[in-house]
């Protein structure tokens, strides 16, 4: 899916149907509401230049403009990847690793879903980056499935923003399936923070 390359809106509505996202049926498709763009191609490294000033159908801008605690974030503060010649960045990389490891059961390998979980490489697209940190820390209810909670749960919750990334990533196909073939190193600041999460 390509997005649209449009200035980021000032008020958008980002969270408007985020349970619907996650569960629901009312919403429309990520697939059917996103615009293509002619410029987008199979080749990583132009995929990134295609994500400069790239806004989510939320309304979200995924560019990245600060690095912070080893996480790459937008101008909002908000969790966002960064691809550089086909390397991710070690944040990235990392929430393909915890996503297989603690989401993948349900949720489908790759976040494609499954036949009792949605898709989660499009919820993300289309709901709020902090109706998505709701939904996995206090689990949510649908009339034909149920989603635990998760925020008791280091192995998901110190690397939630990075399942958030790589999501987002591999939902704006800036990454394809499976593990990336190349990534960026661990930082210190990555250490640090992830060293004081999982201790406390």
């Amino acid at each position: 899916m390509a997005l649209a390359q449009t200035e980021p809106a000032a008020d958008a509505q980002a969270g408007a149907g985020a349970a619907a996202a996650v569960y629901g049926t009312t919403e429309t498709p990520a697939e059917e509401t996103a615009t293509t763009d002619d410029a987008a191609t199979e080749d990583a490294g132009t995929e990134t230049e295609m994500a400069e000033g790239a806004v989510l159908p939320n309304g979200q801008d995924m560019t990245p403009v600060e690095e912070m605690d080893g996480r790459w974030r937008n101008a909002e503060g908000i969790p966002t990847f960064k691809v550089e010649e086909g390397v991710v960045d070690f944040a990235t990389f990392n929430g393909f690793r915890r996503y297989h490891a603690e989401c993948h059961v349900c949720h489908g390998p790759d976040g494609e879903g499954s036949t009792y979980a949605p898709a989660l490489k499009n919820s993300v697209l289309r709901m709020d980056y902090y109706d998505f940190m709701q939904v996995v820390a206090s689990g949510k209810q649908g009339s034909n499935s149920v989603m635990p909670a998760f925020g008791t749960n280091k192995n998901v919750w110190c690397y939630i923003d990075d399942i958030y990334v790589y999501l987002l990533a591999h939902g704006t196909e800036t990454i394809g399936r499976g593990r990336p073939a190349e990534r960026a190193d661990k930082s210190d600041d990555y250490t640090a923070q992830e060293d004081s999460c999982m201790s406390s």
